[in-house]
């Protein structure tokens, strides 16, 4: 089968300037991500694509190949499904039958997570893709919006499942950013980002990063020196 490993990489952050190739425990954060890509035995390509040169310049530095794509693909409203479209137009020769597309911001990988997925999704013959999620630590039917100066439930009346306990409530997840894998026939060339059927890969809380401000990235970095060199993928 043909595995096109997808990094995306923006240059634009509003909490972290140029996050991406911000040093991340010793390397720029996206070799990270490429690492993932490079050391998966099923991955057949790699490829970074991103709307700066800078980022360009630092992906190639570590091995990977790079498309640019215009600005308007790097907004913040930008969509998944657009940059991989674009990305797709570009110089293949035939749509890989799979994509995995691994964020920069979640670094801490399973060493071996990528192969895992994408053995995953192929054994899974009714499925459209595969997502990383892992348990929610506030349960969303809890959640409430505020319209007008009104709160409305997530869940709407009369259910009140924001009024029962925690355990009768339906257990929920959430996505970690970790790795998605795409059966590419049945997503991208039909116009969605996850198709009909998206199975689960369940990632360990202590996998798990937040890189939204100066304070989490010392956190996530200091969970990196808990995990030897066989637990996670690592550049170099």
């Amino acid at each position: 089968m043909s595995v096109l490993a997808v990094i995306p990489a923006r240059i634009g952050s509003k909490g972290i300037y140029h996050k991406n190739i911000r040093p991340f425990a010793g390397y720029p954060l996206i070799a990270w991500s490429i690492a993932a890509a490079q050391k998966a035995t099923l991955v057949s390509n790699m490829v970074v694509t991103t709307d700066s040169q800078e980022i360009a310049e630092v992906a190639r530095k570590y091995g990977a190949y790079t498309i640019l794509r215009p600005s308007w693909l790097g907004e913040d409203d930008t969509h998944d499904l657009d940059v991989f479209i674009h990305l797709l137009s570009h110089s293949w020769a035939e749509p890989p039958e799979y994509l995995v597309q691994l964020r920069p911001t979640s670094p801490i990988r399973p060493t071996n997570m990528v192969d895992d997925a994408i053995k995953m999704l192929w054994s899974r013959s009714t499925a459209s893709s595969l997502r990383a999620v892992t348990e929610a630590t506030q349960n969303p039917f809890k959640c409430w919006t505020i319209s007008n100066g009104v709160l409305n439930p997530i869940a709407p009346f009369p259910n009140e499942l924001s009024n029962k306990p925690r355990q009768l409530l339906p257990q929920a997840f959430w996505q970690t950013g970790h790795i998605d894998v795409m059966r590419t026939s049945q997503t991208i060339e039909v116009g969605m980002m996850s198709g009909y059927e998206v199975i689960p890969m369940l990632v360990d809380q202590e996998y798990v990063a937040d890189l939204d401000n100066g304070r989490q990235w010392q956190v996530a970095e200091a969970k990196i020196g808990g995990f030897n060199s066989h637990q996670i993928v690592r550049p170099g």
